[in-house]
């Protein structure tokens, strides 16, 4: 089973994370979430989830995970002013593991320039950002590119997130 790295912040899409989070889980996939602080309590944007970090992005290298998942909201906004959060994250396009990221999610992937003829989608206002970083924007449910990369546009496509996520997974 995977060991997934979740990158996460305050103002995450409550759903984006508790429910892939839970999907996962319950496949048999461990979860560790990631931010500057370990032991943090954050808060998703709808104040429905509140989320203990497991690890600070100091402690953990990317080669210790098999998966990432990025969550959407105003999170990966903010984690992308981090180099190291960029950097982490770019690791995982460059070594061909799987990443799933939701909504606003692929924002860390922009920053870290590693969407450049890729097939993607994201959340409507950040589709043409994803446009000019080379990215083929695509407005579907779920998009997977190269058997690696997964991402969604919105809550509402949860169930396909999730469900080309685990198959990525498995």
């Amino acid at each position: 089973m995977a060991k997934i790295a979740t990158v996460i912040t305050d103002l995450f899409e409550d759903v984006e994370y508790t429910e892939p989070a839970k999907a996962f889980k319950e496949a048999g996939h461990e979860i560790v979430t990631i931010e500057k602080e370990k032991g943090k309590p954050v808060t998703g944007k709808q104040e429905d989830a509140i989320v203990t970090i497991d690890e600070s992005i100091e402690n953990v290298k990317p080669t210790d995970f098999d998966a990432l998942f990025i969550p959407g909201g105003f999170s990966p906004d903010q984690l992308r002013a981090d180099e190291r959060f960029v950097q982490f994250s770019k690791h995982f396009i460059d070594s061909d593991k799987p990443v799933l990221a939701i909504c606003h999610g692929p924002q860390l992937l922009i920053t870290a320039k590693a969407l450049e003829g890729r097939s993607v989608t994201g959340y409507k206002s950040i589709q043409t950002d994803l446009e000019y970083a080379g990215a083929n924007v695509k407005d579907k449910e779920v998009v997977v590119c190269q058997n690696q990369l997964v991402t969604s546009r919105q809550p509402g496509d949860i169930p396909a997130f999730i469900e080309e996520s685990l198959t990525i997974l498995s």
